[in-house]
């Protein structure tokens, strides 16, 4: 392992979640679930990266207590029927020597890319809109949205009783948060809309102060934000710095512990106008305007991003010697890794150890197995 590489093997802790390494397993979701519970097979997926030596694993989205939660039949509950299950996924990776959060989630009104499946309820979402001006579903009502809130804070105490390492909401991609976030889909007239971003940002940093609430001292809760959506790949809520601290420091004074930055190549910059092409990334930006702990993540490890998977394409390992100089000049804390691991689960070792031989492209067929 080269002095660079090191960087990424060095202790990091936050609260109460002592991790051996930087390394973090990114949420992606498996729809491996049937009836929203996770079995065996889950605990077993997820113990493999643990004895992978991966720091901190996130797992794939896992819905809230709501109708229209979710918008395909496999995805997990994290709730009544799919607790039991998430229990032992918590006990297998503590036995396999890892550690282990939640992605807390709530599709909004975004329709799965892999099935025609549809809730029994209606879809729901800020203003009854998945893009802008495109009318899917119901707009939430104010009892909507607090039994939402207080749905999320559920989860977060449940992540607790089960033993979870850390807590994560999804914020990111389009989804119901990220739904109100955005000016496109959140046309509301009441203090859950507005004109700034600050202000169409009160509905998630009241779900941050819930799952902060109940999620105790010593679980950290993540926030996984993005500027793109899967409904607009060139979507930008904050245009400028000023806009960005508009939009993510209410979130950390509301309790966020960690910000989890999700762009779709890590290595390019988020104001390039400010700091040139070798800039400061999403995760880079987030860290210096909040002084939050920041999570990059973004095709680490693999030639190609990940929207390129969905169309099925493979992506071969790639290079990290620009992603350990960033990290080595502290811009960010954590570096998260998605289909890289999805497709191997020893391949933190195998960084570790230097096998770069025995690293392994990806595949889309990658996506339809439980390896």
């Amino acid at each position: 392992m080269s002095d660079l590489a090191a960087s990424l093997f060095q202790p990091f802790r936050v609260r109460g979640l002592a991790m051996p390494n930087r390394i973090v397993m990114a949420p992606m979701t498996r729809s491996f679930s049937p009836g929203g519970v996770p079995g065996p097979d889950v605990a077993a997926y997820y113990r493999r990266r643990a004895e992978g030596e991966v720091g901190l694993i996130l797992t794939e989205g896992t819905v809230i207590e709501r109708p229209a939660a979710r918008n395909h039949p496999g995805i997990p509950f994290f709730h009544g029927e799919g607790l039991p299950g998430w229990s032992r996924v918590v006990e297998e990776v503590h036995a396999g020597g890892g550690r282990i959060a939640p992605q807390i989630w709530h599709t909004g009104s975004v329709k799965s890319f892999q099935t025609a499946w549809e809730p029994d309820a209606p879809v729901e979402s800020p203003s009854g809109l998945v893009a802008p001006d495109q009318p899917r579903g119901v707009s939430m009502s104010d009892n909507d949205i607090a039994d939402t809130i207080a749905a999320f804070g559920r989860a977060a105490a449940e992540a607790r009783r089960l033993g979870f390492d850390a807590v994560e909401l999804h914020g990111a991609h389009g989804y119901l948060i990220d739904q109100f976030f955005w000016a496109g889909t959140n046309r509301r007239d009441d203090r859950w809309g507005g004109i700034s971003l600050r202000e169409r940002s009160r509905f998630a940093a009241a779900v941050v102060a819930a799952a902060r609430e109940n999620a105790g001292p010593e679980l950290p809760v993540i926030l996984r934000v993005s500027q793109w959506k899967q409904q607009d790949y060139a979507a930008r809520l904050a245009t400028t710095p000023d806009e960005m601290t508009e939009w993510l420091l209410p979130l950390v004074e509301a309790g966020v512990d960690i910000l989890h930055c999700s762009q779709r190549r890590f290595w390019e910059p988020e104001f390039p106008e400010i700091d040139g092409p070798e800039g400061l990334n999403f995760a880079g930006w987030a860290r210096k305007l909040t002084d939050a702990v920041t999570i990059t993540v973004g095709s680490v490890g693999l030639s190609g991003d990940v929207v390129a998977s969905f169309g099925g394409e493979s992506s071969e390992p790639a290079s990290l010697e620009k992603l350990l100089q960033r990290l080595e000049r502290d811009e960010f804390d954590l570096v998260a890794v998605g289909r890289a691991l999805l497709s191997d689960p020893r391949w933190v070792t195998r960084i570790r150890t230097g096998d770069r031989a025995g690293l392994r492209a990806f595949s889309a067929g990658d996506l339809a197995t439980l390896s």
